[in-house]
């Protein structure tokens, strides 16, 4: 773990990445959808322009030219808003993406509620629930600047299924350090626990390292999960945890129906179910403000965490 707090932007490692990447794999396309701007892409397109296709505000015609590319070799790496990458799109990624099984890359940005003052219509708390009922379709939701550059040297050379990659809108902390290694379908033990599970994804997981301290302090010890890869999800992390502490946590910047709590409640109803807390947004549109704001009104700060533990751990006897 980073000894210091600082913060990154998961966009800019992005579009630094491809470009890095794009001198090794001169397979290398990428598609944008008028916002290479935002997405950092643009870095790409002004070092490989016969590379580039900025498609304008055409996402559907994005997606379905992403898949011929795909189908003719190429590696694609399709990027626009979570919102626009997700939502719009979404029957062109179903039958021309994922029935035929091609590997095209979509890696979205502005995700999830820290999307922040832009509001509800862009706060894309919905987008991993309708990817992950897509057969064949992967998610990966990286929760700093070093894992999104792991992940995105990962796809690179990828050619088995289509993959959704969610990044933040907003500068995040930076957990991990130059050591870190990603492994596909693999889920990251943080910190070793007995008293309660906290799984999340994403850039929750700093509060829930901050969240962890705490707790510590006042003689409740957790084990704490990252789940970067939420489809197919590391079944067996969220068991063995579920039979050590007996009650589980998960947290997430996004709706509580369909996304990280949905896939491990699953996990847990079929294999070992133990007492089990959602946070995350409650089938509500949320509102604009800055980030922490955000986090803190509906249940995703470091403080919520706490206080779920706590209850958790005061109102339930450890499942053997």
């Amino acid at each position: 773990m980073a000894d210091k707090i600082k913060t990154t932007s998961m966009r800019n490692t992005y579009g630094d990445t491809l470009v890095r990447l794009g001198a090794i794999y001169k397979n290398i396309v990428v598609l944008d959808a008028d916002l290479a701007k935002s997405t950092q892409t643009i870095r790409f397109g002004k070092a490989y322009p016969d590379r580039f296709l900025d498609m304008g505000i055409s996402e559907q015609d994005m997606m379905s030219t992403a898949a011929g590319l795909a189908a003719s070799g190429m590696s694609v790496f399709v990027s626009t808003f979570a919102m626009f990458g997700s939502g719009r799109p979404w029957e062109q990624i179903r039958n021309s993406i994922c029935y035929p099984n091609l590997p095209v890359k979509i890696v979205v940005t502005h995700g999830g509620l820290s999307v922040g003052p832009d509001g509800p219509t862009h706060q894309a708390c919905e987008d991993l629930a309708i990817m992950r009922v897509l057969p064949n379709m992967k998610i990966i939701v990286p929760a700093d600047s070093v894992e999104t550059e792991k992940i995105i040297e990962f796809l690179a050379t990828y050619y088995e299924s289509p993959v959704y990659v969610r990044l933040a809108r907003m500068n995040t902390p930076v957990v991990f350090d130059s050591n870190y290694k990603f492994e596909f379908r693999k889920a990251i033990k943080i910190k070793e626990g007995q008293d309660i599970t906290i799984i999340s994804t994403g850039v929750t997981l700093f509060n829930v390292l901050k969240a962890y301290e705490i707790l510590k302090q006042i003689g409740i010890f957790a084990d704490v999960i990252h789940m970067p890869v939420i489809k197919p999800i590391d079944s067996e992390i969220i068991i063995e945890s579920a039979k050590k502490t007996g009650r589980i946590i998960t947290i997430e910047e996004h709706s509580i129906i369909g996304g990280l709590g949905s896939a491990v409640a699953e996990v847990l109803a079929e294999n070992y179910p133990v007492f089990m807390i959602r946070l995350g947004v409650k089938d509500i549109f949320a509102e604009s403000g800055e980030p922490d704001q955000l986090f803190e009104k509906y249940g995703l700060s470091e403080n919520h965490i706490i206080d779920a533990a706590k209850n958790l751990v005061k109102n339930s006897t450890k499942i053997k």
